[in-house]
């Protein structure tokens, strides 16, 4: 599958959910029990700031604390929306997915790192839309790229702490609903 071009379906998905937020929905919590709507969308706008200096090759500890704190400002749709634009462009520079990337956990490359993001947004979005009660369906390909990332390595997503316990669901549920609950959202 082409990485590129998922990524920006998943970075798609995400903005049109950030443009649906309504005024009162920014403290809304959502199924990640630590954030709000803002502090989702604030997450994902810091991991879309970190895409132009990772490949360009900076490192974490170049770049340092410049996207800590709040990333959304007083109007968090526009902070999403160049964030979203500057790190679509990055990663589609000539070149681009073939580098390598100094991430906190080692060097990898690009496309691997694309491919991270791409199910962050992916994931995210489900967490958006339950929060702000949009339309909680995936893009069915995108659910097949990430689910096929995710599933052999189910034991190891558990154990390391970036997301909830998995969650016991039906052998026949389909493909979304496994997926979410790989990542410990009770679907």
């Amino acid at each position: 599958m082409d990485t590129l071009a998922l990524h920006r379906r998943a970075l798609t998905r995400f903005g049109e959910l950030v443009h649906s937020v309504g005024a009162g929905h920014w403290h809304v919590p959502t199924p990640c029990t630590e954030w709000d709507v803002r502090q989702l969308v604030n997450h994902l706008v810091v991991e879309q700031r970190w895409v132009p200096p990772i490949l360009a090759g900076r490192t974490v500890s170049e770049v340092g604390d410049a996207f800590d704190g709040d990333q959304l400002g007083a109007d968090p749709v526009a902070a999403w929306d160049k964030a979203a634009a500057a790190s679509g462009a990055a990663f589609a520079e000539p070149g681009a997915l073939q580098r390598t990337v100094h991430l906190s956990y080692g060097d990898r490359p690009a496309e691997g790192y694309c491919a991270e993001l791409t199910a962050d947004l992916l994931v995210h979005s489900w967490d958006l839309a339950r929060g702000i009660g949009a339309d909680e369906a995936l893009d069915p390909g995108l659910v097949d790229f990430v689910y096929e990332q995710f599933a052999p390595h189910a034991e190891a997503l558990a154990q390391s702490g970036l997301f909830a316990p998995s969650v016991e669901v039906a052998e026949d549920a389909d493909r979304q609903t496994k997926l979410l609950a790989l990542t410990g959202r009770q679907v």
